[in-house]
This record gives structure tokens, sequence and C-alpha cells, in this order.
């Protein structure tokens, strides 16, 4: 299968997905308990109230037909009005997802940056007492939750040892928020952790699985040194692996953020989203799940598209 049929393919598959999803985000709103009107109107709304909002909103429409209507809202970006906030679903999304976008990105690349080389450290000393004490480590930041963590961060960093502030930088835009970069310190390192604990797993296993190949057997024979083989030829076939594991990484890196982000107080979705749960704000919940989910979608893809460019020998059956 040749690259652009491959990709032409995944980008098919992507859009079928997309379409699901807006279609499993549809039957959750229909399916809150008396319905999308009782569930933004509340309990204590009467049945003219109700009536009301149905109209106005077409809900009083046969469902094939509002899920039309709910799509062309869709590609037009309306998400739909908070209740709570009075705004546009969509404004406070875009409000807050740059700076949720930092956090995860800066997140997954200090984890990555330590992931990788520890992983390889680990596969090069296999079985020795490093081996053993760095997986330890890293089953127990694994297992550890987030937000236990992001705890005793504050506990050590900002308490006991006051280096770093215990709140996030605060502010509606990215620049309020690198004005403070130390307090993204806290934040960040939480996010990472749980990175760090999965991916140098992965690593390592890649690794060792590389350094068994034939290839690698015969360029020892042929006099290759070791630091040279492992940099070159055993790191970029290691990486596939890792590449792949990112984009169906996303949903966990989301989900993290909305613990930290209301942990530190850091102004981006997570912590929209947690605003919205306390106040059963259906339209932003449902908003942001959706964003979530297109999120990953677009991850999965371009994790599809780095690791065949990385390894162009993935073939139709592995995609």
């Amino acid at each position: 299968m040749t690259t652009f049929l491959y990709l032409t393919r995944r980008v098919l598959q992507a859009i079928v997905v997309i379409f699901i999803v807006t279609i499993v985000v549809f039957c959750l709103l229909h399916a809150l308990p008396g319905g999308p009107a009782r569930g933004i109107l509340g309990p204590q709304a009467s049945a003219q109230q109700l009536a009301a909002f149905n109209h106005d909103q077409g809900l009083d429409k046969p469902l094939p037909l509002q899920y039309v209507y709910y799509l062309g809202r869709l590609v037009h970006g309306d998400l739909g009005t908070s209740y709570t906030l009075n705004e546009p679903v969509a404004q406070l999304i875009v409000q807050r997802l740059p700076k949720t976008l930092v956090l995860t990105v800066l997140s997954a690349i200090v984890g990555l940056l330590l992931a990788i080389p520890l992983g390889m450290w680990q596969a090069v000393r296999r079985n020795k007492p490093v081996d053993y004490v760095a997986t330890t480590l890293s089953f127990i930041a694994y297992s550890t939750p987030v937000y236990f963590l992001g705890l005793i961060l504050v506990l050590v960093f900002s308490q006991l040892l006051p280096l770093f502030p215990p709140q996030a930088p605060q502010g509606d835009t990215l620049g309020q928020v690198f004005a403070t970069p130390q307090g993204l310190v806290l934040p960040v390192v939480a996010g990472a952790a749980s990175m760090v604990a999965v991916f140098s797993r992965y690593m390592r296993a890649a690794t060792l699985e590389n350094l068994s190949e034939d290839y690698v057997r015969t360029a020892r024979a042929g006099g290759s040194r070791a630091r040279s083989l492992l940099w070159r030829h055993v790191f970029r076939n290691s990486l596939t692996s890792v590449v792949a594991m990112l984009g169906y990484y996303v949903p966990v890196v989301f989900g993290g953020s909305l613990v930290v982000e209301q942990l530190f107080n850091y102004p981006g979705m997570g912590l929209l989203f947690w605003s919205a749960a306390q106040s059963s704000d259906y339209p932003v919940l449902l908003g942001c799940v959706l964003v979530i989910a297109l999120a990953t979608v677009v991850g999965t893809l371009l994790a599809d598209i780095v690791q065949r460019i990385i390894d162009p020998r993935v073939k139709e059956g592995r995609s």
C-alpha cells in the first residue's frame, strides 16, 4: 500500500469516527433525565417553560431532523450556550483550550524527554540493580493518583521548601500565563509523572526487542560501536511503538489535566469541565467531551502518520 493511499484511508477512517462521535454526543444530550430541557432548565421548571424551551431549540421535532440541525450548528462552531455563565460554549472552550494545550504539551515534552532515555538506559542495563530500581519507581509513579501526587508536590515544594507557588499562573491570555513561568513547574511535573512511568516501559521493551534483531548482531559483528549502533539504529526503530502510543494517550493526558487544573486552579479547559460538572452545566460538559473526543481522533491520526514516516514498513493490517 502506497503512502498516499495509506494516509487517505486513515483520514477517511478519522472522518467516520468523528461522525460517530457526534452521534454519541447527540445521544448523550437526549439521554439526560427528562430530556435536554429538564437537564438545562432544572427540576423546578414548569411544563410551559419546558414546552417553550423545546420549541425554541427545535427539540419538539423528530430526532433525525434534530440531529441534522445539530450537525449544522457544529459546522458553524455552535456548541450551545452555558446556562450558568450565559456565554457560548465554543467561546468558553476557545478561551480555555490554548492554556490546556500549553500545559499538556509541556507535560508531554518533559515526560518524553525523561522517559525515552530512561527506557533505553534500562534496556542496556537489563536485570541489573539500576533496572530494578527504575522499574519500581515507574510502577509507583504510574499507580499514584495524580491528585495525591499533586498534593505531595505542593506540600514539599511550596510549603516545606518554598521554591514554587502552590497555584498555577492566572489570567485569560497565554501572555499572562507565561508571565509567571515558575507557577507552571508543579502542574507540569504532576502531569508528566505518569507519562514517564508509561513511556519508559514502552521504550525499554521496544529497545530490548530491537537489540535482539539480526541487524544489530550483524552490525556488532562488523565492528560498529555500541553507542553509535544504539542511537543511529536502535533508537529510531524503537521510537515507532512510542509514537504509536502517543495518539492513544491523548484522552489520558486530557483526563489528567482535568485533575491537575482543578488542584492548581489553572484556568484551562479541565477546570472549566470541573466547574460545569459541579453546576450540571450540560452544554459545557458535552462541548468539552466533543472537543476531547475530536482531539483523540486527531491525535491518533497524527500518530499513525508520524509512525508511517518513521517506519514505512507499517502495513495495512497493522493500521
